[in-house]
C-alpha cells in the first residue's frame, strides 16, 4: 500500500515505515505529525484518485530529525558585464519515517494558526512630479555640435532644445546653467553659433570651423 501526499510543498511517494527527507517542518524532533492532503492511494489493484484530495485520507509520520542538505553552488554571471556572483546554499531538510497510511474516516489534522494580518498603513497622496517640458518641432542631432556628446544632448532634449535652431537661440550662459550636473568641463561659447550654421544648411562651413575648434572651444 502507498499513497501520494502533499508535504511542505512537495508531492511525494511514501508507503508505511520509509524514511523520507522534506523541506524543514516546525515540528519538533520526536513527535508525531500528520498530513491530510493525500492525493492518492493505492492498496494493490484497488486505487482511490482525490479531486484534488481523498476526503478523510491521512498520512501520519513522526519526525526524526532536523538536518541540512548537501551544499548546492549557485553561480550566476552576465556575459560582457564583469559581473560574477558565488554562493553556497544548504536547504533547511526534515527526516520523518511514515507510520500509518489511512484511507478514510481520519480526523482532519490541525491546521496551523496564521498570522494575524497586519493593518494596512494609510494611504498618502503622493503629488506627481511636473510633466518635463516637451520640445518642439522636429528633433534635429545635437551631437553635430562639436563639444556635445549624448549625455549633454538628452539633457538638453529634456529641457526642451532638440532642434538646431532653438539651440542657437539659447544664450551660452544658459545652456551652460542646463548642463551642469553633467560631469566634464563644458565649453558652450560657440555652441549657439555652431547650431546656426547647422540649421541654416552650411555644413562646409560648419566642418571647417569645427576643424580649428577644441571641445567646442575656440
Amino acid at each position: 500500500m502507498y499513497a501520494i501526499v502533499e508535504i511542505a510543498g512537495h508531492q511525494f511517494k511514501v508507503e508505511k515505515d520509509q524514511k523520507v527527507f522534506v523541506n524543514r517542518l516546525a515540528t519538533e524532533e520526536g513527535k508525531s505529525i500528520s498530513f491530510d492532503n493525500v492525493l492518492l492511494i493505492a492498496d494493490g489493484s484497488n486505487v482511490t484518485v482525490g479531486a484534488p484530495a481523498i476526503g478523510g485520507a491521512q498520512v501520519s509520520a513522526k519526525v526524526l530529525k532536523h538536518l541540512q542538505g548537501d551544499k548546492v553552488i549557485v553561480f550566476k554571471k552576465k556575459r560582457r558585464k564583469g559581473y560574477r556572483v558565488k554562493n553556497g546554499h544548504r536547504q533547511a531538510l526534515s527526516e520523518i519515517v511514515i507510520e500509518s497510511i489511512v484511507a478514510s474516516g481520519a480526523k482532519p489534522a490541525k491546521a496551523e494558526k496564521a498570522a494575524p494580518a497586519k493593518k494596512a498603513a494609510p494611504k498618502t497622496e503622493v503629488k506627481a512630479k511636473p510633466a518635463a517640458k516637451k520640445a518642439t518641432g522636429k528633433a534635429d542631432d545635437l551631437k553635430k555640435v562639436e563639444g556635445i556628446g549624448p549625455k549633454i544632448a538628452s539633457t538638453l532634449v529634456e529641457a526642451g532644445i532638440a532642434t538646431f535652431a532653438e539651440l542657437a537661440k539659447t544664450d551660452a550662459a544658459k545652456i551652460s546653467e542646463i548642463i551642469a550636473d553633467v560631469r566634464g568641463n563644458h565649453v558652450t561659447d560657440t555652441w549657439p553659433a555652431q547650431a546656426q550654421m547647422a540649421a541654416d544648411g552650411k555644413w562646409d562651413e560648419l566642418k571647417k570651423w569645427q576643424d580649428e575648434l577644441d571641445g567646442g572651444k575656440a
